[in-house]
């Protein structure tokens, strides 16, 4: 059940190869229906999810929407996806995600800048190179920050992908027969072990967007580790109702079998309690 992450580069034609995959290898893409579902556990117009990932999003629009949420549920989709397997994941952080997870074949596609703008005037249909360089600048500069804001990483670093392809040098053809050769390599076959790493962060995923949908525990930030079906809850929380409805809340998603808790409460030092009063 091959997994393939691949990044979304403006103009790199990575969904030309996405596509190419799905055809030849049989396997599923992940399909806009993803921005729907994350757009409604936030919310939100499906139109401004793409704006934000795209970078696009006005002032006010970013200052209104949470980017914490747009990533949890984000994350919690790409998870959901791998789990079903026989799929290609472009963009949606998915090649950082999924590191972890062995079987997951990372891969980059890429084509140098000027191409990328080329693409980018022919598919608009417009001859202002400068607003096109522009487009494809602003682009970029969007990936990097959200990918450096999530993950902590360069984006565009080797070392994040497992092979990287230029489309200059590699048709659509030749670059999803690569990658899917790569997927049939030992290296990259489904293991007991590599599923549970990866059904664990599902897990975890969707218990961390259960916590932030539910009004009681919308604002508890804890660790949250599972695997096999156990959850393990560990930090610190304001006080032992929110303890409460956090142990609650992780029990009744689906999935989950035992839920241990090593939260602590929040304590209060005698010089706060002393300027309480």
């Amino acid at each position: 059940m091959p997994v393939i992450a691949l990044t979304q580069e403006m103009g790199s034609l990575a969904k030309d190869v996405a596509l190419r995959l799905a055809d030849v290898g049989g396997l599923a893409v992940m399909r806009n229906e993803v921005v729907d579902n994350v757009a409604g556990r936030m919310h939100v117009p499906a139109s401004l999810v793409r704006r934000m990932r795209e970078g696009k999003a006005g002032f006010v629009e970013r200052l209104g929407t949470d980017s914490e949420d747009l990533a949890l549920y984000s994350a919690e989709e790409v998870f959901a996806q791998a789990v079903r397997g026989n799929v290609v994941l472009r963009g949606w952080g998915a090649t950082c995600l999924l590191r972890p997870v062995r079987h997951v074949v990372r891969v980059r596609i890429t084509r140098p800048f000027e191409q990328r703008v080329a693409w980018l005037m022919d598919h608009l249909g417009t001859d202002d190179r400068e607003a096109a360089e522009a487009e494809v600048r602003r682009s970029d500069g969007a990936h990097a920050s959200r990918m450096h804001a999530q993950f902590g990483v360069t984006w565009g670093d080797p070392l994040l992908y497992d092979a990287v392809f230029n489309t200059d040098r590699i048709g659509i053809d030749s670059c999803a027969e690569l990658v899917l050769q790569l997927a049939r390599r030992p290296e990259f076959q489904e293991t007991d072990a590599s599923r549970a790493v990866l059904e664990g962060l599902a897990l975890s995923a969707r218990v961390r967007a259960a916590l932030k949908a539910n009004a009681s525990t919308v604002n508890v930030d804890v660790q949250i580790e599972a695997r096999d079906g156990s959850v393990a809850l560990s930090g610190i929380v304001v006080n032992e109702q929110e303890k409460e409805e956090a142990e609650r809340v992780a029990t009744t998603v689906a999935g989950v079998g035992k839920v241990d808790s090593g939260l602590h409460l929040m304590a209060i030092t005698r010089k706060f309690a002393h300027a309480k009063t």
